[in-house]
């Protein structure tokens, strides 16, 4: 069993709020200075810089998972990953189906630029991604078996844009398996109110919109190799699985 150090919420240029510095390529350099072994780009809504910080992650010798973090039409925000590229920009154009076609306003919200695998930005999104999809929460289950990728609410413990925030409730009929918290120091008391979350597997990521904001290599998972495939499994794997 390997012990692999992560960083699974990353933002890159492409999201609004991130740092024009968020490259794919500076990315994964300061992945490589901080030690870490596996990381993921999640943009809002989008996975259009995945291949590149694929490309750079090769070279460096990091793991790096294809991902998006989703806003759901309830404006819940949902980490997704898949372990092979090709599913995860399939998704990439289903979400921009279901996406509110506003213009981006770069005064107001951002650039969202588009890298190359030079670390080259060759153009920009032009719609606003931020926004919310169509796409239900309730729908995330089926979608995730339609695209082959696993799904998990990110930041649960937040105050906005949050499962609990926003919908205030864990269902019952609840099907994933993993949670994301933003202050790990929160899980006691949150699991203790909402129990669901004791059978899931824990993490917590930067939500990195700067370079310097990226973890260290503190937090890890056990997997059965480096294996992207491998790794998922490691990460939707309920406890005392």
């Amino acid at each position: 069993m390997l012990k692999l150090s992560y960083d699974l919420h990353i933002h890159s240029c492409l999201s609004p709020c991130g740092d024009e510095d968020m490259t794919p390529g500076n990315i994964v350099g300061m992945a490589a200075l901080k030690g870490l072994e596996v990381i993921a780009v999640t943009d809002h809504n989008s996975c259009k810089n995945c291949p590149a910080v694929l490309k750079h992650a090769e070279q460096y010798d990091i793991v790096a998972i294809p991902g998006m973090e989703l806003t759901t039409m309830e404006e819940v925000h949902v980490l997704c990953f898949f372990s092979e590229l090709a599913d995860a920009l399939r998704f990439d154009e289903y979400v921009a189906s279901k996406l509110m076609k506003i213009p981006n306003d770069e005064r107001a919200f951002g650039k969202q630029e588009l890298c190359n695998e030079e670390d080259e930005v060759i153009g920009k999104e032009p719609y606003l991604l931020i926004n919310a999809t169509e796409i239900s929460f309730d729908d995330m289950g089926r979608l995730m078996k339609e695209f082959h990728g696993v799904y998990l609410p990110a930041h649960i413990d937040k105050n906005s844009n949050s499962l609990l925030s926003n919908l205030g409730f864990i269902a019952p009929e609840a099907d994933f398996k993993a949670a994301e918290f933003a202050d790990i120091t929160k899980y006691e008391e949150i699991s203790n109110k909402n129990p669901y979350l004791k059978q899931c597997n824990i993490i917590t990521d930067s939500d990195a919109h700067e370079l310097g904001r990226m973890n260290e290599a503190v937090h890890f998972l056990h997997c059965e190799s480096r294996d992207k495939r491998d790794i998922l499994q490691a990460l939707v794997r309920s406890q005392g699985e």
